[in-house]
């Protein structure tokens, strides 16, 4: 295996020679094998260890074998202890979920703190067709058949190639120490059922089940680079990238037959998963919306945008004090007295100064609010204002108003209000302007 190992490393991950890895180390037999062939290919690793405090004692002596193991070998370890529990409470996540998060989370830091450059993981092929079956028993386009990938930005899995069979037998010729996880034999997680009573009998049908399925994945791999090129290259034609939203031309995604394929490789990284509703949203009225954990696709006309949701709630209001010179959140704007009027944009206004009241508000719009619109006498409603402008959701959601004792001076960016204009009565002046 060792030899087979090296060659695996020279002709597939040749640049992990000569840089500084880090291998994430359980005391395991798998974590166990890729130190020690990692070790006698010479290659320049420390390791890391997590303490979940998952299973009392048998953590803590989990970390004790590791470090005395990383001591005879005279390899240098991190170890770090996680209130697992505590933190998948608090989180609202599942005890696997949260402490793959905190695993790597502190993976990452330690790479950057010590300037290392790769973490090595120990998946083998077996991990790899559990994960391709867990996959498979759920909702999954094509990437989730794919098996684990080889590597994921600076995650590298090196073992990828070798079954556990191969795996248990280097242990054993090299008379290797690792741990059990009693965790492993329970069959309360879906990973263990399918090791336990499902593999088994799908090798008994195939003996060369993993062979089989070796190639399976090369197979599937080499469709996903097909989906992934046609992806990109539609792409190109449907969507715009504006500013912080992509906005998706129904016009042109629906003249394909299958757009359905291309709006999941388009909205699955933003998290979105509900793809019946999505599918749906397609010819739902303008206005429905769909929401993912941190974004919102939204029906707007003959659009599709997504966008990240707002950080600021509608009730959130921004006080800006008599003498203030600059607001920098939610936007940037800056105040100052001037003699006279120059050219007035949309981002630049011009107000009488004693018709305003400090403290001065910005905040969103609300069901209710009106204006005396610039250059038209009377007041609008703001609701009637946004749908004459023809402004999207998104826009109303984006728009944010400046008012005095709650009267609007400025619809931020777009309108100013009558009642604050200079005139020529007007003693003091005071220019207001946006910040792009």
């Amino acid at each position: 295996m060792l030899a087979k190992f090296q060659n695996h490393i020279n002709q597939n991950l040749p640049f992990l020679n000569g840089r500084k890895l880090l291998i994430a180390i359980s005391g395991g037999i798998d974590s166990m094998v890729l130190l020690e062939l990692c070790r006698q290919s010479k290659l320049d690793i420390r390791a890391a260890h997590c303490n979940f405090q998952l299973r009392g004692n048998e953590s803590d002596g989990d970390e004790e074998f590791v470090k005395t193991q990383c001591e005879k070998k005279e390899i240098l370890l991190f170890v770090n202890h996680f209130d697992t529990k505590r933190f998948a409470e608090e989180h609202k996540l599942s005890i696997q979920v949260a402490a793959r998060g905190l695993r790597y989370d502190w993976f990452n830091t330690l790479l950057i703190n010590n300037d290392y450059d790769y973490i090595l993981t120990a998946h083998h092929l077996d991990d790899s067709l559990e994960t391709f079956l867990i996959n498979f028993t759920r909702a999954s386009g094509l990437d989730g058949l794919t098996g684990i990938p080889q590597q994921n930005g600076n995650i590298i899995r090196p073992l990828l190639c070798f079954s556990r069979n191969e795996i248990e037998t280097f242990a054993k010729e090299n008379k290797l120490q690792w741990r059990e996880d009693s965790s492993n034999d329970s069959d309360k997680y879906v990973r263990n059922k399918l090791r336990h009573d499902v593999i088994p009998v799908l090798k008994e049908i195939n003996p060369g089940l993993l062979s089989s399925f070796e190639s399976t994945i090369s197979n599937l791999q080499q469709a996903q680079t097909l989906v992934d090129d046609a992806s990109r290259i539609v792409y190109r034609n449907v969507v715009k990238d504006i500013d912080s939203q992509k906005k998706i031309n129904l016009t042109e995604l629906m003249q394909l037959p299958n757009y359905a394929a291309y709006l999941y490789q388009w909205l699955e990284p933003f998290g979105f998963s509900d793809w019946d509703s999505i599918n749906e949203l397609v010819n739902a009225q303008s206005g429905k919306q769909i929401h993912s954990k941190k974004h919102t696709l939204l029906k707007d006309r003959n659009e599709l945008i997504v966008f990240s949701k707002q950080k600021a709630e509608e009730n959130e209001q921004y006080l800006i004090e008599k003498g203030q010179k600059e607001v920098k959140f939610p936007l940037k704007l800056t105040f100052c007295n001037v003699d006279d009027i120059s050219v007035q944009t949309t981002n630049t206004i011009f107000v009488d100064e004693e018709k305003l009241r400090f403290p001065l508000e910005i905040r969103k719009w609300q069901e209710g609010d009106l204006f005396f619109p610039s250059g038209m006498n009377g007041s609008k409603k703001l609701s009637k204002y946004f749908k004459d402008e023809k402004f999207s959701l998104l826009d109303k959601s984006k728009t944010w108003i400046l008012c005095s004792d709650n009267q609007i001076v400025w619809i931020i960016g777009k309108r100013q209000d009558n009642r604050f204009k200079v005139t020529d009565q007007t003693t003091k002046i005071v220019q207001i302007q946006l910040q792009e």
